[in-house]
């Protein structure tokens, strides 16, 4: 064992400082492997004991980790407790470690008390005494007390996080009870220790006595930022937090001994420690409403902005950029979380936001200071001019005095801003358009406070800069100064854009309108001169941007369906450039669209966003039909687009391929306006395309292989298949997908067949056929529906049958690819396949009895392919990939509602795995996906139940028996029905797992989709009657969310769920069942409240002992 350990200690340093990457991943494989030695925890005991470096004590404690959170294998409970005892032992009395091994001693504490935390014996929690065991810690010297608080952040953080306990549920139980009983205690424990910090005051200077009180402010912090309701809150996400304070934490709240007290922290700590002060009350600030009545909830608030008022009238400490965003965010949660009305009822209301607004001004002219935190300060001012409509308070806000300060100041910093990033060389902002797109919205909101001054600044300003840059365009002067007009112009256009956007959002009037008109005016003006330099390749990305983020706003508001036709900004348009009315304006969209198309297509971004604009044009019922009537249109609908827009050329980038099916969607959408049933109109668009089905066929029958085939070739033949999914997708109705199914069929399918064939392992090549082919056999509307002597349907069937066959027979045998592309060229195509199949099954192309009746083996291929497709893949992957799980589940649930027939006919092997897929997407996390396996459940429990009723041998074996004399069966149904009834009996546990799993997560677990689990829970419960008392015994058992359960009680609940409910499958006693359900799932989850209280928490731990054994 020495010698063992001596060779551990090595391959611990050599990971970590050797050179070899060689020696490091023989390092690697060896230490990962550590956690499957039988003696580990004997192992890693050693290495904690020796500490020769802090390499081989973070291994220790990392391995102890994995090994304590490994499936399959649990420790014992006494294993598990001598770990918690012996990691205490060990930090209390260690010397002096490195950082990150002590945190991942504390982490591994953290984690077996996470997990064994409804561990009992004899009505004692076993491992619930942490805050006695810590509080040995704090009273020790400062550096002991730094490392209890650690001990506890770390507890409270490892508790709070989702990722490290599967199922979900289970890690919410134990984060709600860790909130009931410990986690108050752990926050009275911190707010004790900073009181006792705050008395001491100045006298905070030294650096352990910093990182102590350092360390409670970040244990405080992890203690408000819990997860209180179990909604997995994202902060990344939008700031609208709001802190789910547990009523038993109201007093602490409503005396304002908290608030106070971080008031009072921040005024006298160091600037350091000032951030997290201001985290703190960032969560104080957000505490939920609903703990305070109106009196207690004004005087809470009024506290709150008094201590506001204090920060900004002393801002010295927030030079700090991390406090200063942390205030900013503080800023913006108090408006979140109270509104206007109860905000202007505080008594230094006018005060307070006369020194915010100052600060809001000061912090949008220092935008290089911390431009991350604008956000928070625009959102604040946002949601107060959304407000003011709304503010019945007799008092004043005095908002209009301060709304347009600050917009004045946002449009000035941006555009100073500019000539900084041209100077400098800086990041440009406008190149990041989701980031400007939200300031964007906020500052719309701001600007239609007072619209007239608003409009007034903007006009000015483009003005001034409209003028300089006509200036800097005739004068020849140096390219850095036209650079910044060209930088302050885009962003007047993305602001003129913003305001007109913000119209949706308040009552605007005629002179408002009127003033739309005038930005308009000038933006369509300068589009204008911008546009005439294009030809010479004199084009500017960032204005060009800006005009296609001005024209969707514009379109949203004075363009769509819904928009007023009286509006006063045509007759300003009228007036200046006469256009009068919306078609006009509809022909300014097309003529930038069409300029853009064919000067733009080297810019992806500009090229998406002109596409995006045409297909958004398309969509709409009324802009569609004027947009056909321009001659624009009608010139591009009866000529060949890909001779004027370079992006349709063979050459284009492989990336600006998929731009082609966005335009030939917007296309179809705009040809089916006036197309009904003009087969000829059809024809004439479709020449290119039918003149390359030939070029292409040509070439593929002169093909040997793949290797013959010019690079030239391939990206045609990508091209026109993406050109063919965009109509595709748009021709929802049946005359026009019928005329399109007879252009493309036979040559073009013919063509796909073929690309499968060749380029079978290149999903650049099959990603998109797989994609046409699962479009061209989805049921949208009625497209589908073809006639009654039309054999089309059968024949598209065949067609994605030999496709999924074609596909899925040559990925099989090509073997499993490297695991850097397992996803790109294998598990990407079978999702795909999956999907076609899907879609072609549920498309009623034809009665699939057809096949059966005429020995056509299409049907059964395709479905073979499925099974050996599923079977060649790790059942993992079907949950860990989203768009694999639900194109999976979605057509096994197909494939068991209406092929059972086929299913029961095949291997036991192969169901068993179905089966073991099935039963683990019972248990995954996403709901849909457990949803649709409940319906699969559902489909195959009621196909066994029903031939098990004509066969009373599933109980007892006696297959002899079993055909029922009442109805006869094809000979081979009858045989696929005893094959399937054999596996069954064969195998009991298969059904009994998955009544075994549906009932777990009913009574244990926070099943959102109670109705669907019901539907297969009777079934299963009927066919293993047998099995319930044994099963029953076994639910009541201890488990990891709950103590050992009364029998009697859950015997009792059972019989009520069965009360009334007949021995069959009608619909009737069905919803009887599920009505019975909701009763017993309460009753369930009051037998288990009760089994958890009454238990107490064990005596506290000496960690002034000779330190514990995990070896016991």
């Amino acid at each position: 064992m020495d010698q063992e350990i001596l060779e551990l200690e090595r391959l611990c340093a050599v990971m970590y400082e050797t050179g070899d990457s060689n020696m490091r991943q023989h390092a690697e494989k060896v230490l990962v492997d550590l956690v499957n030695d039988p003696h580990v925890l004997q192992k890693c005991q050693l290495l904690l004991e020796r500490a020769v470096s802090p390499y081989s004590l973070l291994i220790a404690a990392s391995t102890l980790t994995k090994r304590v959170t490994k499936h399959g294998t649990p420790l014992t409970i006494q294993e598990r407790l001598d770990i918690r005892n012996y990691v205490l032992h060990y930090l209390y009395n260690a010397t002096k470690h490195t950082a990150y091994g002590t945190d991942q001693l504390s982490l591994l504490f953290a984690r077996v008390t996470k997990l064994s935390w409804f561990e009992s014996s004899k009505d004692e929690w076993l491992f619930r005494n942490v805050v006695s065991d810590i509080s040995k810690f704090l009273q020790g010297n400062t550096e002991s007390c730094i490392m209890g608080v650690q001990i506890l952040n770390g507890l409270v953080t490892d508790v709070n996080q989702s990722d490290n306990v599967k199922p979900l549920t289970r890690h919410r139980k134990i984060a709600a009870s860790f909130r009931d009983t410990t986690l108050f205690e752990i926050f009275q424990l911190a707010c004790r220790l900073l009181t006792q910090a705050l008395v001491s005051g100045e006298q905070i200077q030294g650096n352990e006595q910093c990182a102590l009180v350092g360390a409670v402010l970040r244990l405080t912090l992890t203690c408000l930022s819990y997860d209180f309701i179990g909604t997995s809150y994202d902060e990344s996400g939008d700031d609208l937090g709001t802190v789910q304070i547990p009523t038993g934490w109201r007093t602490t709240f409503v005396d304002l001994s908290t608030s106070q007290l971080f008031l009072n922290l921040y005024n006298v700590l160091p600037e350091s420690l000032c951030c997290i002060v201001m985290s703190c009350l960032v969560q104080i600030v957000s505490v939920r409403r609903s703990l305070f009545n109106n009196t207690e909830r004004a005087k809470f608030l009024a506290d709150i902005m008094k201590g506001i008022k204090g920060i900004l009238e002393n801002p010295q400490k927030m030079s700090d950029e991390a406090t200063f965003h942390e205030f900013c965010r503080m800023l913006a949660r108090l408006k979140a979380n109270y509104q206007l009305g109860e905000l202007v009822k505080a008594a230094c209301y006018t005060e307070c936001m006369r020194l915010i607004a100052d600060f809001t001004v000061a912090s949008l002219r220092m935008w290089q200071f911390s431009p991350n935190s604008i956000h928070y300060l625009l959102s604040l001012w946002q949601r107060m001019a959304s407000s003011v409509p709304y503010v019945k308070a007799q008092e004043p806000h005095r908002l209009e005095s301060y709304m347009p300060l600050i917009l004045k100041s946002y449009v000035e910093s941006r555009l100073k801003s500019v000539e900084v990033i041209v100077r400098d060389s800086l990041e440009n902002p406008l190149e990041d358009m989701s980031f400007v797109k939200q300031q964007l919205e906020q500052v719309s909101s701001i600007a239609r406070c007072d619209y007239t001054t608003t409009c007034q600044l903007l006009v000015r300003t483009f003005d001034e800069t409209a003028s300089h840059l006509d200036k800097y365009l005739h004068s020849n002067m140096d390219n850095q100064q036209l650079t910044i007009q060209i930088g302050k112009l885009a962003w007047v256009i993305h602001l003129v854009g913003a305001v007109i956007g913000g119209r949706v959002s308040f009552a605007a009037t005629d002179d408002h309108d009127s003033m739309d008109g005038e930005l308009v005016i000038r933006v369509l003006q300068l589009m204008d001169v911008t546009d005439r330099r294009l030809p010479s390749g004199k084009g500017y990305v960032t204005v060009e941007l800006a005009f296609l983020s001005f024209f969707d706003q514009f379109r949203k508001i004075y363009a769509g369906d819904q928009v007023q036709k009286t509006s006063k900004v045509y007759k300003r348009l009228g007036e200046v450039l006469n256009l009068t009315d919306e078609s006009a304006i509809l022909g300014i969209f097309v003529s930038k669209i069409i300029t853009n198309l064919k000067y733009w297509s080297n810019n992806e971004q500009i090229l998406t966003g002109t596409l995006r604009l045409l297909g958004d044009l398309s969509i709409g019922f009324s802009s569609v039909r004027k947009l056909v009537k321009l001659g624009t249109i009608r010139f591009l609908l009866e000529n060949d687009p890909s001779s004027h827009f370079p992006f349709l050329n063979v050459d284009s980038k492989i990336s600006d391929l998929r731009c082609r099916t966005t335009f030939y969607t917007s296309l179809g959408r705009l040809l089916l306006v006036d197309l009904g049933e003009d087969e000829e109109k059809l024809t004439r668009f479709m020449v290119p395309m039918t003149t390359t089905f030939h070029s292409l066929q040509q070439m593929l029958q002169n093909a040997s292989s793949n290797a013959t085939m010019s690079s030239h070739a391939v990206r045609t033949l990508l091209g026109v298949t993406r050109d063919c999914r965009g109509l595709a997708y748009a021709f929802n109705t049946k005359s026009s997908y019928m005329m399109l199914f007879d252009i493309i069929y036979p040559t073009f399918t013919d063509i796909l067949q073929k690309s499968i064939e060749l380029w079978s392992h290149d999903p650049d090549v099959t990603t998109p056929v797989l994609k046409l082919f699962a479009e061209l056999v989805l049921k949208r509307g009625q497209r589908l529906d073809f006639d009654v002597a039309s054999p089309n349907g059968i024949l598209l069937f065949k067609e994605a049958s030999k496709l999924v066959c074609g596909y899925g027979n040559r990925i099989l045998a090509m073997g499993e690819p490297p695991k850097d592309q397992v996803f790109s060229h294998r598990l990407k195509g079978m999702s795909l396949c999956f999907r076609l199949l899907k879609n072609a099954l549920c498309a009623g192309l034809v009665n699939f009895g057809v096949f059966q009746l005429y020995n056509d083996p299409t049907l059964e291929d395709a479905l073979n392919v499925f099974v050996k497709l599923a079977m060649s893949t790790d059942s993992s992957h079907f949950l860990d990939y989203p768009k694999l799980s639900s194109s999976y589940y979605s057509l096994l649930e197909v494939a068991m509602q209406d092929h059972m027939s086929f299913v029961s006919g095949l291997p036991p092997s192969v169901v068993y795995h179905l089966f073991k897929t099935l039963t683990d997407g019972l248990t995954g996390l996403d709901t849909v996906i457990c949803t649709c396996c409940c319906n699969t459940l559902d489909h195959l429990v009621t196909y066994l139940f029903r031939i098990g009723s004509r066969a009373p041998a599933l109980s007892n074996g006696d297959i002899t028996s079993a055909v029922s004399l009442k109805r006869r069966h094809n000979e081979v149904d009858r045989q696929r029905e005893q094959h399937f009834l054999q596996m069954m009996i064969d195998r009991p546990d298969i059904l009994q797992t998955a009544l075994s799993t549906v009932l777990h997560t009913i009574m244990f677990e926070d099943c959102r989709n109670q109705w669907s689990m019901s539907r297969p829970l009777l079934g299963l419960i009927l066919l293993n009657e047998e099995h319930m008392p044994t099963l029953q015994k076994t639910l009541c058992e201890p488990g990891v969310e709950h103590g050992r359960l009364n029998l009697e009680s859950v015997s009792n609940c059972f019989n009520q769920l069965m009360f009334c409910v007949d021995k069959n499958l009608h619909s009737k006693t069905r919803d009887r069942f599920t009505q019975n359900l909701s009763m017993f799932r309460r009753e369930v989850n009051d037998i288990i409240k009760a089994a958890s209280s009454g238990q107490n928490t064990g005596a506290g731990l000496d960690l002034t002992a000779n330190s514990s054994n995990m070896m016991t």
